[in-house]
């Protein structure tokens, strides 16, 4: 498979993608633990499917040192014990806020409470700029079709 476009070659795509990243930058200065920021990356990128990002963000949260159980259960993180409860209110909150489409009116009011009761205004606003910010990664993938499996942990770094 090869990509229809490469985003890493075009000026204006490589422009772009660097204030994507430095928009990141500010996110990993938040206060919102850096294990939950590969979390939600990793549940939104999946929702979506988006191969590269899913490969990417889970073998950066591998090189962090997230294990791969957990990594293995975030497609299931209702039904796994290896999430606090912190966390699993981040993914609930990140699923709601990438299936915007598929439910009327968006994030509802229990799932933006139950993160409120985990995460500080400031945490909160972390995580709905991670939330956005991933989406906008995957969308630009998928309309690509930029491959998945050669990404090495770093490589954007």
């Amino acid at each position: 498979m090869e990509a229809r476009l490469n985003l890493f070659a075009s000026p204006v795509a490589t422009q772009f993608g660097k204030h994507l990243v430095a928009a990141g930058g500010a996110l990993a200065e938040s206060g919102l633990p850096a294990a939950t920021q590969e979390l939600v990356r990793l549940r939104a990128s999946q929702i979506n499917g988006c191969g590269f990002c899913t490969d990417m963000h889970t073998k950066d949260a591998a090189e962090a040192g997230e294990t791969a159980t957990r990594l293995n259960l975030v497609a299931v993180w209702r039904e796994a014990t290896v999430f606090t409860e912190a966390e699993r209110a981040a993914l609930e909150l990140t699923e709601q806020g990438t299936r915007i489409a598929d439910a009327a009116g968006g994030v509802t009011d229990e799932a933006w409470a139950n993160a409120a009761k985990h995460y500080d205004e400031e945490q909160l606003a972390a995580l709905v700029c991670a939330i956005a910010l991933i989406n906008a990664f995957n969308r630009g993938n998928l309309i690509v079709r930029q491959p998945a499996g050669d990404y090495r942990p770093g490589r954007f770094a």
